[in-house]
């Protein structure tokens, strides 16, 4: 296990390199996607040369190099979250492609006009929209349990909700990628199915910082992105429990996703290749078994521990600035703070702190309803990962205390 920060940080090109421009960032936006190791940049370049060829389809050995590479992929996802079978992973393009993919196969097959969808009010765009696309088609209808002032779900309502037994889905988020709670999804699972709910997570930020065993917390669904997970961009899972997954019909139609095609009918693959249609993302996808190696390598209960500290640390010395409000107060926080500060745009802020070497998000952070509640149009994101450090934080927080020298 490797436990040194310095060890982790120096398996990260970016971090040893001049940076974009020469410039280099303190890189705090690992909520919107992280760094990559080397084992999965190299893993990458080495299979674009020598193991580029479809997957799944042809007998030659460049071809099966590449379906070996992808399908390790999958068990890599497998192991990682403790599902009871390969056939469980579908592999996507991202958590938003997940969402999209189980709304419109999970509708199509169960959801009725007058069936309810619950989420929290803390969610995503990505697990909100889909769920409103599909009411719209079906004339089901969406509904929202509370999020408190301090950033924490009303549980009592969730379950009000529920008891009224209309509910046939619920998803919500592992944790919120604008409050940083990791939110009691393993209660939540308990309700949907004590009162005849399935329910989906959206594990985004979850799989990263809280990780997830499906067999412990036994959701009937759970998506993420792997390029929060140092895995390359374009590469998602759905992970679904094998009875239920083997129900749904699939979504898009082509190559990869058949059984049999006649002119007239189609039967289609086993899953999951049957929710794969198309070429699939195959290198990228292969890149999830490093990732994951990468996980598994690091001392992760260290890292929680290194986070932890450092985000106690963050919020300290935030709540020691005037005007400054921190969204997400309450519970038990990954390493993820978004703020605002009086008579300081976030934009302006973030712009300034670039300026001065520190990457941070700004805006609505695609919850947009989520902050109208809050009152407000846009916030400053602080997001950590395994290679940040302290004195990044203490720069981070000298740097911000210039800027609203500057600005106020």
């Amino acid at each position: 296990m490797i436990q040194n920060k310095e060890k982790i940080r120096s398996l990260f090109p970016y971090l040893q390199s001049a940076g974009c421009g020469g410039r280099q960032l303190i890189y705090f936006d690992n909520a919107a996607t992280t760094q990559k190791p080397r084992s999965v940049i190299d893993a990458a370049t080495r299979w674009l040369a020598d193991s580029n060829a479809n997957v799944h389809r042809a007998v030659y050995g460049l071809a099966a190099a590449a379906t070996e590479h992808y399908e390790a992929g999958r068990e890599a996802v497998r192991e990682l979250i403790n599902a009871q079978a390969r056939e469980e992973i579908v592999i996507t393009s991202g958590t938003t492609a997940s969402i999209n993919l189980l709304a419109n196969v999970y509708g199509q097959r169960y959801i009725r006009p007058g069936d309810e969808i619950l989420l929290s009010e803390g969610e995503h765009h990505s697990n909100i929209v889909p769920w409103q696309m599909l009411c719209e088609r079906t004339g089901a209808h969406l509904r929202y349990f509370s999020v408190k002032e301090d950033g924490q779900w009303d549980m009592e309502e969730a379950e009000r909700i529920l008891s009224e037994g209309k509910v046939r889905m619920v998803s919500a988020a592992h944790i919120s990628n604008v409050l940083g709670i990791v939110n009691p999804v393993a209660e939540l699972t308990v309700l949907a199915h004590r009162y005849g709910a399935v329910i989906h997570i959206d594990g985004a930020q979850g799989i990263v910082h809280a990780g997830i065993d499906v067999q412990e917390i036994p959701c009937d669904f759970y998506s993420f992105s792997g390029h929060k997970l140092y895995a390359l961009t374009g590469t998602g899972v759905l992970y679904g429990r094998r009875d239920l997954l083997e129900t749904l019909p699939p979504w898009m139609g082509g190559g990869e996703m058949v059984d049999t095609v006649t002119y007239s009918s189609t039967t289609y693959a086993p899953i999951p290749l049957r929710f794969e249609a198309g070429t699939p993302n195959f290198i990228a996808a292969a890149t999830l078994r490093p990732a994951v190696d990468f996980v598994t390598s690091i001392d992760i209960a260290q890292v929680r521990k290194n986070e932890e500290e450092m985000t106690a640390w963050l919020m300290h010395e935030m709540n020691s600035i005037d005007g400054l409000r921190i969204y997400g107060a309450g519970g038990h926080k990954a390493p993820l703070v978004s703020f605002t500060v009086e008579g300081a745009h976030h934009s302006d802020i973030a712009v300034l702190l670039d300026k001065m070497g520190v990457a941070v998000r700004s805006g609505q952070m695609c919850s947009e309803p989520l902050l109208n509640k809050f009152g407000q149009t846009g916030v400053v994101r602080v997001s950590l990962a395994a290679y940040n450090t302290m004195q990044e934080c203490e720069v981070f927080i000298s740097s911000l205390r210039r800027v609203l020298e500057m600005l106020r």
